[in-house]
């Protein structure tokens, strides 16, 4: 088992929630989507590549800022972290605290100028497999064991997003409002 960290860029993600309580979401992980040259070959996560730490109790991964741990947007054990992967990948919900960090970076993607993820990870023994596709050297990884997801402007790979999801936008219109005070009333 390696016991290096490897990192990639390239992540889907949207700002959302409220004024109050703002969430980042979107995608650290795109499955089967190429990543951008990272120095000689490029890498292709696999579906279920992540399900080591998805059914871990024990594994702990971390949402950062441009992979700087004095950046901590939210974290798995905290429940301010949460992960799943889904047809389309490894998608992830943060809840971001109230710190001038969080708000500048809100910020930068609502305005569209950050609008990517990325993620660390270690590989364990047999969890990657190597291929030539014709020049090109190919990665895919089968399995990893997640450290963190990081939003970040440069991601390796392209097919990610991150955004803010905005409650509001949900609950427009009459039929969503009177659900919505419904739902309070329980």
């Amino acid at each position: 088992m390696s016991t290096v960290i490897e990192r990639r860029s390239g992540i889907e993600i949207r700002a959302g929630g409220d004024a109050k309580s703002p969430r980042l979401v979107g995608y650290a992980a795109v499955f089967d989507a190429p990543s951008l040259d990272l120095g000689g070959f490029i890498e292709i996560v696999k579906p279920g590549a992540f399900g080591r730490t998805l059914r871990s109790t024990t594994a702990d991964p971390l949402a950062l800022v441009q992979h700087k741990p004095d950046l901590v947007l939210g974290r798995r054990s905290a429940g301010t972290l949460r992960l799943h992967e889904d047809a389309k990948g490894l998608a992830f919900e943060i809840d971001v605290p109230d710190t001038t960090a969080a708000r500048d970076l809100l910020v930068s993607v609502e305005r569209g100028d950050i609008k990517g993820a990325s993620f660390a990870f270690v590989v364990p023994a047999g969890g990657d497999k190597w291929h030539m596709r014709g020049d090109q050297a190919v990665r895919e990884l089968h399995d990893v064991s997640l450290h963190e997801i990081t939003i970040t402007a440069q991601p390796a790979y392209p097919d990610t997003t991150v955004a803010r999801r905005s409650l509001e936008q949900f609950t427009t219109g009459p039929r969503l409002r009177s659900l919505r005070r419904f739902l309070e009333t329980i």
